[in-house]
C-alpha cells in the first residue's frame, strides 16, 4: 500500500478497469489531486494496467503516484472493502462491461467490485464510466440493474456545446462533470450559461 500521511475531509475511491479510456481514470486522479481536502484511493485491475501502458505509455509506478493511497486489486481485505471505512464516493473510470456485470450481479470477486458493492449497500455515490459500443441487451440490462440499486451510469460521451478545441478539452469536460456528481467544489469549472444567440424581440402591441 502506498500511503501519504495527510488529513482530508473527503475520500474518493478511483478504480481503473480494463476498458479503453484509461485516460479518464488518470485525469480524474489529477483533478482530485488539485482539490483541497480530497484523499484519493486507487485500485487498478491487471487489464487496467495493460491499457494504461498501451494507451498512455504509463507505468504502474507513474499512475500509482497520482493517488494518496493505492490498494492491490487482489486485496479484498483492504480498508475500502468494508462499509465501516468512511468514504464519500467511488468512480470506476473506465468501467469495462465485465466489471459492470460483476457489480450488477453483486459478485465482489476482486477489490474493484467489492468496493463498488460497499458503495451500493452503504447508499454512497457510485459512478460507472461504462465504455463499450454498440451495447447488447446484457449490457443494457446490467446498466438498469446498477441504476435501480442507486449507482450512476456515466458513459464518457463528450459534449460539444463548449466548443472543445482538442481531445484533452473533451476529456477534461467529462471528468469535470464526474467531479460535479461527486459533490466536490470546482471553482474554475466551465458552466453552461445559456444560449449566446439573442431571440428576436416580439413586435410591440402599440
Amino acid at each position: 500500500m502506498h500511503l501519504v500521511q495527510a488529513t482530508h475531509s473527503k475520500r474518493i475511491v478511483v478504480a481503473i478497469s480494463g476498458a479503453s479510456g484509461a485516460v479518464y481514470g488518470v485525469r480524474l486522479l489529477q483533478a482530485l489531486a488539485s482539490l483541497d481536502q480530497v484523499e484519493s484511493h486507487l485500485t487498478v485491475s491487471p487489464a487496467g494496467f495493460l491499457n494504461l501502458q498501451q494507451e498512455l505509455d504509463m507505468s504502474r509506478a507513474e499512475v500509482e503516484a497520482l493517488a494518496h493511497v493505492v490498494h492491490r486489486v487482489q486485496d479484498v481485505g483492504a480498508p475500502i472493502a468494508s462499509g465501516s471505512f468512511q468514504c464519500d464516493g467511488m468512480v470506476i473510470a473506465p468501467c469495462s462491461m465485465r466489471t459492470l456485470a460483476a457489480v450488477a450481479h453483486g459478485l465482489s470477486d476482486n477489490l474493484i467490485t467489492r468496493a463498488a458493492d460497499v458503495m451500493l449497500k452503504e447508499r454512497r455515490r457510485l459512478i460507472l464510466m461504462a465504455r463499450e459500443t454498440p451495447l447488447n441487451l446484457a449490457h443494457l440490462r446490467n446498466m438498469i440493474s446498477v441504476t435501480e440499486m442507486g449507482g450512476i451510469i456515466y458513459p464518457p460521451v463528450p459534449g460539444f456545446y463548449h466548443r472543445p478545441q482538442s481531445i484533452a478539452e473533451m476529456i477534461d469536460h467529462t471528468v469535470s462533470r464526474v467531479v460535479d456528481l461527486l459533490g466536490l467544489p470546482q471553482p474554475q469549472a466551465a458552466r453552461w450559461n445559456g444560449l449566446k444567440s439573442v431571440l428576436p424581440t416580439p413586435p410591440s402591441a402599440d
